[in-house]
């Protein structure tokens, strides 16, 4: 479906919809329109039209626009991946749409034209701390004007690509933005809330594996709106079980908590990354007729957001880990240690040590980025968010979390399959000891397919079901679009389909 730009709806969905080639639709420009009028008719001093940048701000200039782009489109490191160099357009483009930049809105066209035909700048990975994606969006003016080439479509014999003869005034304002950190933030947003709804579907399989007790997912327990619905989710998924114990290890008894934790800081993460897709980041602000220079391109709530959400995936995480031991062990299964065929064998004993691997790996994206600063340009910008250190964390972070829940799936459906349990999730049905990296490709693969409840948004399914089919086990994990359009209902445990895998960090 057409993702359209109005400069106020933008949602992180949307920007994963268009990042993978849905296509965009330009709304009203009269807002563009109006701020550039109104540009045009200004005098006096302007930040970085009649003066210079940084520290220079005092330093008269004139018609430096260009060199001001040439300048500034240094950044280092390897490329980002498609996906993200497009989002980075469209979210920069439903900015200017909000009518703050004062830059010529004959531009708008050519840069939805880019985005349309598939045309992504080189944006490389390193050069920005939070105050503005300086380096991406410079780079991008450049391919703009001829002065570097666009990353043609894959698969096509490439072009030249849209043109468009930015005026010198138009530099500043187009490169005064995050939209490269915001596009990475909205990626993340929306590929961890379909990792993260699908941890419910995943603990249940856990819970029927040990015969958990399901008391504290009663609704008396319930404290708080987000523990309420994963305690429902799951009380929805299990059914009634016979439970073995009067009370179950943390993994268990403690998820509604830790995990309606983990998707209430996903919320206010998608609530801030949101308000700032559709929001005028440009200093000088050109509205009410005059120009306001300002720091609203300072982004240090999205980078608080994110910090927080890491914490919590690594809340989350932990918990399925500490699941994975239980079901390793006979004291909670009944089966032989580590849900081996015959005694001695090693059988998922190998799956704690990749999830805990993972884990570790969790942790170290967790470090919160909004504890450093930087003082830069001479002292004139003497504080720094690091949100672009956030964001790309935060997609780092889908890959380790992808992997503990999966380790965690493999060992609760041998489970299952060895207690004669109700199970046809699509997973090999062989117990002797083998290789289980397919087993843990493919389980990851379905993740996305195990939404559930109502944090799971647009495109997820009811409780446990997944789309029909299945990912190849062992196959490759693609970016993509999850699947729109109704799914059909089905037990817990079923067959997982061809469709989105979870997505690499490209």
């Amino acid at each position: 479906m057409t993702v359209v730009l109005d400069g106020a709806r933008l949602t992180c969905e949307q920007v994963h919809r268009a990042a993978h080639g849905s296509g965009i639709l330009l709304g009203s420009t009269d807002r563009a329109e109006t701020a550039w009028q109104t540009a045009r008719s200004l005098s006096g001093p302007l930040y970085g039209q009649t003066t210079g940048v940084g520290a220079n701000k005092g330093v008269p200039v004139e018609a430096a626009g260009l060199d001001l782009l040439r300048s500034h489109a240094g950044g280092a490191g390897p490329l980002i991946g498609e996906a993200r160099a497009r989002a980075t357009l469209v979210v920069r483009l439903n900015q200017l749409l909000t009518g703050g930049s004062g830059l010529n809105p004959g531009l708008l066209p050519v840069l939805a034209s880019a985005v349309n035909q598939g045309f992504t700048p080189p944006i490389r990975t390193y050069g920005a701390i939070g105050t503005g994606d300086l380096t991406a969006l410079a780079t991008t003016a450049l391919c703009l004007l001829g002065e570097l080439p666009w990353t043609p479509p894959p698969g096509t014999g490439g072009g030249p690509g849209p043109r468009y003869a930015l005026a010198s005034s138009d530099a500043l304002p187009f490169i005064s933005s995050g939209a490269a950190t915001l596009a990475d933030a909205a990626l993340a947003c929306h590929r961890l809330r379909a990792v993260l709804t699908a941890t419910t579907a995943v603990a249940a399989h856990s819970f029927q594996a040990i015969d958990a007790s399901l008391e504290p997912l009663a609704q008396a327990v319930q404290r708080r709106p987000d523990q309420a619905a994963v305690a429902a989710g799951l009380r929805e998924l299990i059914g009634a079980t016979l439970p073995r114990r009067v009370q179950d290890p943390y993994g268990y008894r403690a998820l509604p908590q830790v995990h309606g934790a983990a998707l209430d800081a996903l919320d206010r993460a998608e609530r801030a990354v949101t308000e700032e897709l559709n929001a005028a980041p440009e200093n000088p602000l050109i509205a009410d007729g005059r120009a306001w220079h300002n720091g609203n391109f300072h982004s240090v709530k999205v980078a608080l957001a994110l910090d927080a959400l890491r914490a919590a995936v690594v809340q989350t995480a932990s918990l399925s880990a500490a699941r994975l031991a239980t079901l390793t062990d006979p004291a909670h299964t009944g089966l032989l240690p580590f849900l081996a065929e015959r005694p001695g064998l090693s059988g998922v004993m190998i799956l704690e040590y990749v999830a805990h691997s993972a884990l570790a790996e969790l942790r170290q994206l967790a470090s919160p980025v909004t504890l450093g600063t930087a003082v830069l340009s001479l002292g004139t910008e003497d504080h720094a968010s690091f949100t672009p250190q956030a964001a790309r964390s935060a997609l780092s972070a889908l890959e380790p979390l992808g992997t503990v829940l999966a380790c965690e799936l493999v060992a609760a459906v041998r489970a299952l399959r060895q207690r004669g349990l109700p199970c046809d999730v699509g997973l090999d049905a062989r117990m002797a000891d083998r290789p289980l990296d397919a087993d843990l490709d493919a389980a990851r693969g379905m993740l996305p397919g195990l939404m559930c409840g109502p944090h799971a948004r647009a495109g997820s399914r009811s409780p446990g079901g997944l789309p029909p089919g299945g990912p190849p086990p062992g196959g490759p994990l693609p970016d993509g679009p999850l699947p729109d359009g109704p799914l059909p209902d089905g037990p817990l445990p079923v067959s997982p389909a061809p469709g989105e895998l979870l997505p690499d960090l490209a």
